[in-house]
């Protein structure tokens, strides 16, 4: 029961479409499937263990350090900025040579973690929510609880990325061209939010 519980707070936390899910979905779109799940799956790592940082509030510590939620906040606005920046310079290549473009290993790397960990407030929310959660649960309710959080991250990021992947060749190249570009947009327009909260809480 709590695998099945910790499984649907997953899917809630996970789907609403945040610069996560865009990145996921661009993925999908991009890549051919085999480097696609590659990409993804890195992102599920990360997003794992931020879900495992959560949960075990994590979250309290940045609340109460300034210093460090403020680098987060903007480093984190920085690196967003730059990689939805990325996209939408690579956007026309993906759409027309997607099989053959890719990223280095590191540079895929360092994307999931940014997508996953670049906002703070996320960290913080997600510690309520499934902190809240872990407070009402057993020690051994509580592993299966997570595991089942964890599960739910896995199968929407690799269920979406490869039902994007499948469907792709089914969308013309000039709405490809768009689904990319406007998924660059957004993921620099969150890092230029990150960026400027960040600065209003410094100055």
């Amino acid at each position: 029961m709590a695998y099945w519980q910790g499984l649907l707070i997953g899917f809630a936390f996970v789907a609403p479409i945040g610069m996560q899910n865009v990145y996921v979905f661009n993925n999908g779109l991009s890549y051919k499937l085999s480097r696609a799940w590659l990409y993804t799956f890195l992102v599920w790592v990360f997003d794992a263990l931020f879900c495992l940082a959560a949960f075990y509030g994590i979250g309290a510590l940045i609340t109460h350090n300034h210093t460090l939620k403020l680098f987060i906040m903007l480093a984190g606005g920085l690196l967003t900025a730059y990689i939805g920046w990325g996209i939408i310079r690579a956007a026309n290549q993906r759409a027309l040579t997607s099989d053959d473009n890719k990223i280095s290993l590191k540079q895929a790397i360092t994307t999931a973690f940014v997508v996953s960990w670049a906002n703070p407030q996320a960290l913080i929310d997600g510690t309520m929510m499934l902190g809240a959660s872990r407070g009402t649960l057993t020690f051994a309710e509580s592993i299966f609880f997570i595991i089942g959080v964890v599960s739910a991250s896995f199968i929407w990021d690799m269920g979406m990325t490869t039902a994007f992947n499948v469907f792709r060749h089914k969308i013309p190249d000039k709405l490809l061209l768009w689904i990319n570009l406007i998924s660059g947009i957004i993921v620099v327009a969150y890092g230029i939010f990150l960026i400027v909260e960040g600065g209003k809480q410094l100055f």
